[in-house]
């Protein structure tokens, strides 16, 4: 039987060029990409290194813990008016920056938050809604544009993974106003508290301690004090009784312990423990609280004794605090009226931006706050804690005794009779951070006693109870028939800070300040230093010479009545090498100029070679290396 024979088409096994082979390759390598490319967005950005110095674009995990914790569904709205910024550059980088971390924390709350990015232009129902959810317009923008740059956000009802997601209703609705640029180091702690505060179900239980009326009395138709309302509208306040005080609830946030006097074993223990259970303790003490209504102690004599302490506990955390002395600055003194006459009084003192600690926050943000007969806190040399300044006052302060300054009350300028300036820093408020040992070791046989503190603890210190009396901050205005307070210092903000950044979360706690976003120059300003340097020492050197020509000019000068025509040669000969001398000096500066712009010019160079000729060479040799490489070993292979 005869055999069926194939072409050689059939018989031989397929080939292909090499240029066949590359052709295919690229092929398959765009079939590949391009879906990659296109789906990249999903999940490209879960992957990415942060190289920045102090981490800028990585959460931390004060934050991680927050939103990993969220139990209610969230809805973020950040609004940003585009056109109205079109013409501030940094603004929009700024925006930028917030928009990616809000971003990062979607990505992280995997369907618990939900963000939106709106661009509320004028006279839109987008720029009706971001007034509706409490953001503040700022002046300023192009064309004279308000300019909308803030976040709302609203917690829902239902759960983060029920149906018909747009049908749920707002249960409780925040906003941060504005996002300001100078506040940029506390923008993660501000977007995590926002997101923390949402989670809650129910206001934060605060606790008060006071020797102070600052609750008012209700039958003499006296209200509480305005901070105590201000508080009241944030935190559930829960008035505690000093003299049948022996243990305080843990489940408390925050205790305020306002002008302790004579305070109990059993109160002092109370609040021991409750620190040491990791509790977050604000102590105002007071050398002279002047609205301590005390009446003086039966036989007593003179004026009555109404300074404040906590020595016990202060011994015990390393804290050294004398009742006894007032801090007084002419230069910060308030203007008072007395006796029909406007007098600044030394003892009553207006801090500025100088004197508020910028890089907490709780005070980041304030600008004035008022004090008055203030005093002052150190460190035991034994302490085993900080002392974070949040008031600081100084070099020009002096310590005086409070009983002049009491003497003094109806003259204050009294007191700067022999004033001298200590030239020392005193710290008026802080944050005391570390380990608390318990200031009652004989008490260690008690059931739950505990003898010292986490790591890290915090007391914030408070040396005035006057700041939060409402004569130093607001004043009552009467406005269409209806009484409104005027702020005219940011003292209840300083208390609504303290307690609401202590009363979060330990997550929330350890967010510190961040480095910012924007970073200087640093060769560059450096050249520029090292150049004044020399512009201003060869301008005090023209100026020298200039002194001692004039001078020169001057002996040569004829003598009075003398006409003006008879000028000797040697006066001629020095005034035109005075001149010469000019002429080269001003020539040298220049020089310095020329030599400072060509210094910054050649690192400009510099930089963008690098960036634009020899990162990408060094990309393309790379390339060639590694094809070399496959080429020779597909040839050894052969």
């Amino acid at each position: 039987m005869p055999r069926l024979r194939l072409p050689p088409f059939f018989t031989k096994p397929l080939q292909f060029s090499r240029s066949g082979k590359l052709y295919a390759g690229l092929i398959l390598l765009v079939l590949v990409l391009v879906p990659v490319i296109v789906s990249s967005g999903r999940w490209l950005h879960i992957s990415r290194i942060d190289l920045t110095t102090d981490k800028l674009y990585t959460l931390t995990p004060g934050t991680l813990q927050i939103v990993d914790e969220l139990h209610r569904p969230l809805r973020l709205t950040l609004y940003f008016s585009d056109h109205a910024a079109r013409d501030l550059p940094q603004l929009r980088s700024y925006e930028q920056r917030v928009r990616e971390m809000l971003q990062e924390m979607v990505v992280r709350a995997h369907g618990h938050i939900r963000l939106r990015i709106v661009d509320p232009v004028p006279y839109s129902d987008d720029e009706a809604s971001a007034e509706g959810s409490g953001l503040t317009a700022a002046n300023g923008g192009s064309n004279g544009e308000r300019l909308f740059f803030g976040l709302a956000g609203s917690a829902m009802s239902g759960s983060a993974d029920g149906d018909n997601a747009e049908d749920r209703v707002a249960e409780k609705t925040l906003a941060i106003p504005f996002f300001d640029p100078s506040r940029e180091a506390f923008l993660e702690y501000d977007i995590a508290k926002l997101l923390y505060e949402l989670n809650l179900v129910r206001k934060p239980s605060i606790g008060v301690i006071s020797f102070l009326p600052i609750q008012g009395n209700p039958a003499l138709g006296e209200q509480p004090w305005a901070v105590m309302q201000q508080l009241s509208q944030l935190f559930e306040l829960k008035t505690l009784d000093p003299s049948t005080l022996k243990h305080i609830d843990p489940g408390l946030k925050v205790l305020l312990l306002i002008h302790p006097r004579q305070l109990s074993n059993d109160a002092q223990y109370a609040i021991d423990q409750y620190v040491l259970g990791g509790g977050h303790l604000v102590v105002f003490v007071d050398p002279d609280a002047e609205l301590d209504n005390t009446p003086p102690a039966e036989g007593g004599t003179g004026i009555p004794d109404h300074s404040s302490d906590l020595p016990r506990l202060f011994a015990a955390w390393g804290v050294v605090y004398n009742p006894h002395q007032v801090v007084l600055d002419p230069s910060r003194g308030l203007t008072i009226e007395l006796a029909g006459n406007n007098l600044s009084h030394p003892a009553m003192l207006g801090l500025g931006e100088q004197e508020i600690n910028r890089n907490d926050a709780a005070t980041a943000s304030l600008q004035r706050v008022n004090v008055s007969t203030i005093g002052h806190f150190d460190l035991a040399a034994t302490a085993h804690a900080r002392l974070i300044p949040l008031l600081q006052i100084g070099p020009d302060a002096e310590l005086v005794p409070v009983q002049r300054v009491i003497d003094a009350s109806s003259d204050p300028t009294r007191l700067l009779q022999g004033y001298k300036p200590d030239n020392t820093q005193y710290t008026l408020a802080a944050r005391l951070r570390g380990t608390f040992v318990s200031a009652f070791p004989e008490r260690a046989d008690e059931p739950g006693h505990l003898a010292h503190s986490a790591p890290d603890s915090e007391v914030v210190l408070v040396a005035d109870t006057d700041l939060l009396s409402d004569r130093l901050w607001v004043e009552p205005q009467t406005m269409l028939g209806q009484t409104m307070m005027r702020i005219f210092a940011n003292n209840g903000d300083l208390v609504t800070n303290l307690v609401d950044n202590l009363s979060g979360s330990s997550a929330l706690l350890s967010i510190r300040g961040r480095s910012t976003s924007q970073r200087p120059f640093t060769r560059v300003q450096a050249l520029r230093n090292v150049a004044d340097q020399k512009f201003l020492q060869k301008e005090h050197e023209l100026e020298q010479e200039l002194a001692d020509t004039r001078r020169r000019l001057d002996e040569l000068q004829p003598a009075k009545g003398s006409p003006d025509s008879t000028v000797s040669s040697e006066q001629r000969q020095e005034i035109e090498q005075f001149r010469q001398r000019q002429l080269a000096i001003n020539k040298e500066l220049r020089d310095v100029q020329h030599q400072l712009n060509a210094e910054i010019d050649a690192l400009g160079l510099r930089v963008k070679v690098i960036n634009i000729v020899l990162v990408p060479a060094l990309l393309v040799a790379i390339g060639l290396l590694y094809g070399w490489r496959r080429i020779r070993y597909g040839r050894r292979r052969r």
